[in-house]
């Protein structure tokens, strides 16, 4: 593994330790709920579809399967809030590759080895992909583990699938951070970008399939090539996920032709 991989995963050690472990308590406590729910699933489906009227629930997924056990995983690990926590732990780490450091005056300083930007930036990446894959593999076991354990039928092929698209998800929302962080050098920006991205993206996926003024942007948001092919009930739409893995490949790109052209630290 080359220095800098190994380097950058040691500074990420903390932030993928304690990301790890809020995103498998969060997962474990919420599957678990499902073995209760089961006694009177019924009335479950019904009282949630009652809380979430309307547009709410469109956001939420539908919800119209929730007392099954697909549709329970995915409304509670694949729907919104697991993307939503794993994209936010994406994004901390994507900001550490460029932005921070720079933002921190240590950027300067690594650049004076005999390191060449390009390099660099690859190998920052590259530490972010591994450790985000590593917290993808975790939280895979714990999900699978989860939902053995309470019950679900939910084949593991299935939550495999759908585990890939998330993973291929955040590492897009790493990369974009990245890459904004790699063009301006400033932390909040990033951020800023990725927010409004994935909010506006989500929303324009869930709402759109209703809504003709917005259905024609769904094709310009990553949230849709991972959530639209429904991979925990139909398998792996690997056309989407290529999408996904396509539009990283551009703003990794994007990013090197960007740090290299710019000025450090102005």
């Amino acid at each position: 593994m080359p220095t800098l991989v190994r380097k950058s995963l040691g500074e990420y050690r903390r932030a993928l330790i304690g990301w790890t472990v809020g995103l498998c308590a969060f997962l474990g406590m919420y599957i678990s709920i499902y073995a209760s729910m089961m006694n009177d699933p019924e009335t479950f489906s019904k009282q949630a579809i009652a809380k979430y009227p309307g547009a709410l629930r469109d956001l939420m997924g539908g919800m119209a399967d929730i007392a099954t056990g697909r549709g329970y995983l995915q409304a509670v690990a694949y729907q919104l809030l697991g993307p939503l926590l794993f994209t936010m732990c994406a994004a901390i780490l994507g900001n550490r590759a460029i932005a921070g450091p720079e933002e921190a005056k240590t950027l300067e300083l690594t650049l004076t080895l005999p390191i060449d930007r390009r390099r660099l930036l690859l190998e920052r990446w590259a530490a972010l992909a591994l450790g985000l894959l590593a917290v993808a593999l975790v939280t895979l076991a714990v999900a699978t583990g989860a939902s053995s354990a309470a019950d679900m039928d939910v084949p593991f092929g299935s939550i495999l699938a759908a585990h890939t698209g998330l993973f291929l998800l955040v590492l897009f929302f790493g990369t974009l951070t990245l890459c904004v962080g790699a063009a301006f050098g400033r932390k909040q920006v990033a951020l800023a970008v990725v927010g409004v991205w994935g909010v506006a993206g989500y929303i324009v996926e869930t709402m759109g399939k209703s809504i003709d003024a917005i259905s024609w942007l769904r094709w310009i948001s990553p949230v849709h090539y991972y959530l639209d092919g429904r991979p925990l009930y139909q398998g792996w739409p690997y056309g989407d996920y290529l999408v996904l893995l396509g539009a990283t490949a551009v703003l990794l790109m994007t990013a090197l032709l960007a740090f290299e052209r710019r000025d450090v630290g102005v």
